[in-house]
C-alpha cells in the first residue's frame, strides 16, 4: 500500500512553494539586524505561515501540513522541556544561590575572560556526559550565566561559551542523538565513530577555547541581576540539588522530561525544608481571579518561546509536505560526481536541511540512506560520512538564529533582566566552536583532512 503523502501544490510553482521560507528569512534578517528579542522571530514565522496561505492551491492540505508539523514528537518534547526548565531555573535563580556563588568566584579572582573559558570547558563536559545540548542549556544557564555576568563577563560571550560547549557535547558525545543517528544511518560502529570524530571536534574545541580567552569582552558595569544586593546566604547552595539531579538522571539515560521533573521535585522539597522558600513563595492565590508565585511566573514567562516553537514546527510541516526533503535528495544525486564533490554535497545538503528544520537528527535521518548510497559509490568511507554529517549539523543548525540553539538560550537570559538579555541574532557570532568547526569542515573537504581510515577491532579498515 502506498502511504506517500501528496505534495502541496502552489501557485507559481517552485517560487510559490518557497514563498513561506523567503518570508521567514526576510523577517528573521530584519529581526536580527534590529537586535530583536524572541518576539521578533515569532512574528517572522507566523508571517511565513500566513504567506503560504496566499500561494497554496489547496488550502485544506496546507492547513493539514501545519497540524502535521505540530504533531511531531520533538515538538512536544521541546515545549514541555522549555516549561519545566523555566520552573527549575526560577527555583535556582530566586533562591540566592547565584549571588552566593558569584561572591565566592569574585573573591577568588576567577573573573572575566577566565570565567568565560571555564564556562566553555564545564559545558563541554556536561554536554558530552549527558548527550543533550538543549538539556545542557537548562542546567547551565540559570547558574553559570548570571554568575559570569556578576563576575564581569559580557552577557554575549557567556552565552557564546555555553552554546559552544553544548555544540561540542552534541557533536562528540557517544549518547548524543546526532552521534547515534549519524553512525546508525551509515552502518558504522558507534565507538569508532566517536574515536574518528575527535579529529574534527578536538581541534575545533581548542580553537574555540583560545578565542574565548583572547576575544571575550568584560565589563566594569555588569547588569544588576535580581537579588544581587542580597546578603550572601551559604544555605542557598543546597539548591544546587536541582542541576545535580537533572545531570545524574540524564547520564543514566533517563528522558529529559523525567529528569527535569525530578529536578523540580527535588528543588521544591529542599527549598521548603531549608526554609529558603515558603509555600506562599512558590504558589499563592491572592484572589481577584489571579495566581502568583515563583512557579507560575516561570511558566507564563515562556509564552514568547512557546509561540516561536509553534511557528517553527508548523513551518517545518509545511516544508516537508511541500517536498523539500525529496528536492534536497535529488540535488544530492546530481552533484555527486567524484569523491570530493560527494563530500562537499554531504556538507551542503545536511547543512541546508539542518538549518531549515532546526533539528540536526531530523536532517541526518532524512538524508541518511541517500548519503549512504552515494557515499559508497564515490568511495567515501562510512566513518567519514557519519562525521561529515554530524559536524555539519553542529555548524549550520547551531548558527541559524531561528533554531532552538539560539532561541532557547536567548529566552533563558531574558529572565535576568533587560541588561543581561541576549538577542537570538547575536548568538551565532559568539558561538566559536561552531565557527571553528566550519573552518575544520572546509579544510577537511578541500584537503582531505580526517579521511585517513583507522583500523577497526577486526583489523579491517573503514
Amino acid at each position: 500500500m502506498d502511504n506517500k503523502i501528496k505534495r502541496i501544490e502552489y501557485r507559481f510553482g517552485k517560487l510559490g512553494s518557497l514563498a513561506p521560507l523567503i518570508a521567514a528569512a526576510a523577517m528573521i534578517l530584519w529581526a536580527a539586524l534590529s537586535q530583536s528579542n524572541v518576539n521578533g522571530y515569532v512574528l517572522a514565522f507566523f508571517a511565513a505561515l500566513i504567506t503560504g496561505v496566499i500561494f497554496a492551491k489547496d488550502e485544506k492540505a496546507y492547513g493539514e501540513a501545519l497540524v502535521y508539523g505540530l504533531g511531531k514528537p520533538m515538538f512536544a518534547v521541546i515545549v514541555l522541556a522549555v516549561i519545566l526548565a523555566a520552573v527549575s531555573g526560577k527555583l535556582i535563580s530566586a533562591s540566592g544561590v547565584v549571588q552566593t556563588i558569584a561572591t565566592y568566584v569574585v573573591a577568588a579572582g576567577f573573573t572575566g575572560k577566565l570565567f568565560v573559558a571555564a564556562t566553555f570547558l564545564i559545558t563541554c563536559l556536561l554536554a558530552f556526559a549527558t548527550g543533550t545540548s538543549v538539556g545542557t542549556y537548562f542546567v547551565v544557564i540559570p547558574i553559570l550565566f548570571p554568575v559570569g555576568i556578576i563576575a564581569g563577563a559580557a552577557p554575549e560571550f557567556m552565552i557564546g561559551a555555553i552554546v559552544s560547549g553544548a555544540a561540542f557535547g552534541d557533536n562528540l558525545g557517544p549518547i548524543s542523538d546526532t552521534t547515534i543517528a549519524s553512525s546508525a544511518t551509515q552502518h558504522a560502529d558507534l565507538g569508532m565513530v566517536v574515536k574518528t570524530r575527535t579529529r574534527y571536534s578536538l581541534p575545533a574545541a581548542a580553537g574555540a577555547l583560545l578565542l574565548f580567552l583572547l576575544l571575550s569582552e568584560t565589563t566594569d558595569k555588569a547588569p544588576v541581576i535580581g537579588g544581587a544586593d542580597d546578603l550572601v546566604n551559604p544555605v542557598s547552595l543546597v539548591m544546587l540539588v536541582v542541576p545535580v539531579v537533572i545531570i545524574v538522571l540524564c547520564m543514566m539515560k533517563k528522558h529529559l522530561i523525567t529528569a527535569l521533573s525530578w529536578g523540580i521535585i527535588a528543588g521544591i522539597a529542599v527549598g521548603l525544608l531549608s526554609g529558603i522558600y515558603t509555600l506562599e513563595n512558590l504558589i499563592t492565590f491572592p484572589g481577584g481571579f489571579s495566581v502568583s508565585g515563583v512557579i507560575i511566573e516561570a511558566i507564563t514567562g515562556t509564552a514568547g518561546t512557546m509561540a516561536m516553537l509553534i511557528g517553527v514546527f508548523s513551518l517545518l510541516g509545511v516544508l516537508e509536505r511541500s517536498g523539500l526533503f525529496e528536492d534536497v535528495g535529488t540535488l544530492l544525486t546530481r552533484l555527486s560526481k567524484s569523491k570530493r564533490s560527494t563530500e562537499a554535497t554531504i556538507v551542503l545538503s545536511v547543512g541546508l536541511l539542518s538549518m531549515v528544520t532546526g533539528v540536526i537528527s531530523v536532517a541526518i535521518v532524512a538524508l541518511g540512506d541517500l548519503i549512504n548510497e552515494i557515499g559508497e559509490k564515490a568511495g567515501v568511507n562510512r566513518y567519514r560520512r557519519a562525521n561529515l554529517m554530524d559536524c555539519t549539523g553542529c555548524v549550520f543548525c547551531f548558527l541559524a538564529p531561528w533554531t532552538v540553539h539560539c532561541v532557547i538560550p536567548a529566552q533563558l537570559t531574558a529572565q535576568f533582566g533587560e541588561g543581561a538579555a541576549v538577542a537570538p541574532g547575536s548568538v551565532p557570532f559568539v558561538n566559536y566552536y561552531s565557527l571553528c568547526m566550519l573552518i575544520v569542515l572546509v579544510l577537511a573537504v578541500v584537503t582531505g583532512y580526517g579521511s585517513k581510515p583507522l583500523k577497526e577491532n577486526n583489523g579491517s579498515k573503514r
